[in-house]
């Protein structure tokens, strides 16, 4: 049983959405700078681009969102928080090390869904939850919320050459089940993918016992 009703929660993020504007705008500019990476930089800078990325997205919805706004009707919002923020620095340590490689080529499988998360979260989620839930402002949107968030995380991870280190994926795997299982409960379709997302760290898990890349040979 959840400690709130459907309706606050649905408060929540129009209060939210109303707060943080214009984020939702920089969200869509900074995930255009860590896509467009891929197509200019190095491998290895790629993955710094992309990891500062993700690190600015996990800081933001674990402080700006838990803390600010889902603590006032869930105090298990404070731990969501922490464990947002925490990815978050993760993220900002593998960017810092040059620790996530990103080639042009890869295994086609996991490309596939890679590319078709990242479509999903930033483009058919937002039109989702403006068709069959209660439209904006009282929706989750994409780079500033937890779940599109997480989406977008494995989709580009998926991307990754070689390992990604395991400690960098099991907050997102935490949140796919915790996110994928409210979302029924609270009834946001749009957010039910996120149970199967989890499973991307599988294809992820085969890569891990290919070689693993050199850095220094990217740079």
């Amino acid at each position: 049983m959840l400690p709130f009703t459907h309706a606050q929660f649905l408060e929540v993020f129009a209060a939210y959405n109303v707060a943080v504007w214009p984020s939702q705008v920089v969200a869509y500019v900074l995930a255009a700078v860590m896509l467009g990476s891929l197509a200019v930089l190095t491998p290895t800078w790629r993955g710094r681009i992309i990891a500062g990325g993700l690190s600015l997205m996990w800081l933001w919805t674990g402080i700006a969102y838990h803390w600010t706004q889902f603590t006032t009707i869930n105090k298990a919002a404070w731990a969501f928080g922490a464990l947002f923020a925490l990815q978050g620095i993760f993220f900002l340590l593998a960017s810092a090390r040059g620790m996530l490689i990103f080639e042009r080529a890869g295994p086609r499988l996991s490309r596939s869904v890679g590319w078709g998360l990242i479509a999903y979260a930033a483009i058919v989620y937002p039109l989702l939850g403006a068709t069959v839930g209660p439209g904006y402002p009282e929706m989750p949107m994409f780079g500033i919320t937890p779940c599109p968030v997480t989406l977008f995380t494995f989709g580009l991870l998926m991307l990754a050459s070689g390992p990604v280190p395991r400690w960098m994926l099991l907050i997102p795997v935490i949140w796919s089940l915790v996110g994928g299982s409210a979302a029924f409960l609270l009834h946001v379709p749009q957010d039910w993918p996120l149970l199967l997302s989890g499973a991307s760290v599988f294809l992820m898990a085969r890569k891990a016992r290919r070689p693993a890349l050199r850095p220094q040979a990217q740079n």
